[in-house]
């Protein structure tokens, strides 16, 4: 009987380290897990698979900013220079993911977030008011299908996805979970300037050979009515619609290299077209003789070896026609929902971090699969760069920062991290230190 009850034990320890091994790759492309030579030895003695793969991830955050949060600190800096620190308690990011193998090549994949805890709304009866039934927003955040879709397997090299799916433009994009970053919160060079965690409906065409891996996707185009000063493009694959509008279309390419042991590097690019991709068209308006053109192109790398982490990014983006973003049509309108901003015809990020496992020293810490990276992170962005012959210059777009801190994981799929972070602006503005604590997780459960 006993012999019995360790051998079904061990069936559902190999399917499931196979779900995490080998799903992960067919959900998100993630370039970051690999396979331990226990799991494949597993794989090679059972010979099993799991049709349905559930698992998730999920972070909590506390930060205390020792600067002002007042909106016209970057326009008055003088007069907020001395305002208290502030804190917040968040949870950026709670996900659920599913996956289920149909057979025959034949996958499904399904993600859904909540960010910062959901939202929500509800009705109370106001006594103040002669009893009167008012609806009132509860709970700010978002609930989000981040991935949705079906894919045919044809082979390691052919691989053909339709449905919602991550876009992995950028190191962020490509490796989004919060046990492939040392910070508290997700980088935030690539997080300000680039939609995080990109993900639209569109085509995918991937698969791997040897020592690469390829990604091309037919997608629909940005919509430049959402693209701001602050954070450039970040929001322009949203939609408040029912749908998403695709008048406009666009492509992107990924290819990533493991030639060297422990080393992936990857390149990405993207191309589309954002002015006129809006609900309504019209034929003689100003935005259908312009285009918006969208270009990017970005370097990342992840190197893991002799107890070191290093990750680093650089993205550079070109927005065509920005000086027309601002006027155009609904943008200037005070009741849009649209930005009112001037938004930048450049965008670059750039950035490098790097962890030492200091457990690693230690035998008995070692053996219990413990470690605790020291780290440092340093990075630099803007998200305005002007046409300086026509649009106004906002310098507090220009940051550098700098983050320091540890990452202890107790177990490999948790993850307690502690930083102190430092944001330099310009000389005429304050800058911006922090202090951050979070615990995540990331895992598959069954």
């Amino acid at each position: 009987m006993r012999k019995r009850i360790v051998l079904i034990l061990s069936l559902i320890w190999c399917i499931s380290s196979f779900s995490f091994a080998q799903k992960t790759e067919s959900l998100y492309g993630d370039d970051e897990v690999n396979e331990s030579k226990e799991i494949k030895q597993q794989i090679s003695k059972y010979n099993l698979k799991s049709r349905l793969t559930v698992g998730g991830y999920g972070e909590v955050a506390f930060t205390r900013e020792f600067f002002s949060d007042n909106v016209y600190r970057y326009s008055k800096p003088g007069q907020y220079k001395h305002d208290p620190s502030h804190g917040k308690f968040d949870i950026p990011h709670a996900v659920i993911y599913l996956n289920y193998d149909f057979g025959r090549g034949w996958t499904m994949g399904t993600e859904i977030e909540f960010e910062h805890g959901g939202t929500g709304t509800a009705y109370e009866k106001e006594f103040e008011e002669s009893g009167e039934w008012e609806q009132e927003v509860e709970k700010g955040g978002e609930v989000e299908l981040e991935q949705f879709w079906l894919q045919k397997s044809f082979s390691r090299l052919l691989n053909i996805k339709v449905g919602h799916i991550v876009v992995p433009v950028g190191g962020l994009n490509n490796s989004h979970e919060p046990l492939n970053f040392f910070t508290v919160y997700r980088p935030e060079g690539e997080y300000t300037i680039l939609p995080s965690t990109w993900h639209q409906t569109g085509i995918s065409l991937w698969g791997r050979s040897k020592k690469w891996r390829y990604e091309v996707q037919f997608l629909p185009g940005l919509n430049a009515m959402y693209f701001t000063r602050d954070k450039w493009i970040h929001k322009g694959a949203g939609t408040a619609l029912e749908f998403e509008v695709a008048n406009k279309y666009a492509g992107m390419i990924r290819i990533d290299n493991y030639s060297i042991p422990g080393l992936r590097m990857g390149i990405s690019g993207y191309y589309g077209h954002s002015i006129d991709n809006a609900l309504t068209r019209d034929a003689n308006g100003t935005a259908s003789k312009l285009k918006g053109a969208v270009a990017i192109g970005t370097f990342d790398f992840t190197y893991k070896g002799y107890n070191w982490i290093i990750r680093g990014n650089a993205d550079y983006g070109h927005l065509g026609d920005a000086v027309s973003v601002y006027n155009l049509p609904g943008r200037q309108t005070k009741t849009s929902p649209y930005s009112s901003d001037h938004v930048g015809k450049n965008a670059l990020a750039y950035g490098i971090e790097a962890g030492y496992d200091i457990f690693s020293q230690i035998h008995s810490l070692r053996e219990k699969e413990q470690k605790m990276y020291i780290f440092g992170r340093y990075e630099y962005y803007d998200s305005y760069v002007p046409n300086r012959n026509s649009q106004p210059e906002y310098p507090y777009t220009d940051k550098n920062r700098i983050a320091v801190g540890l990452n202890y994981f107790p177990l490999p799929q948790i993850v307690v991290k502690g930083e102190y972070s430092y944001r330099f602006l310009k000389s005429r503005y304050n800058n911006e230190p922090s202090v951050s604590l979070g615990i995540a997780y990331q895992g598959f459960f069954f």
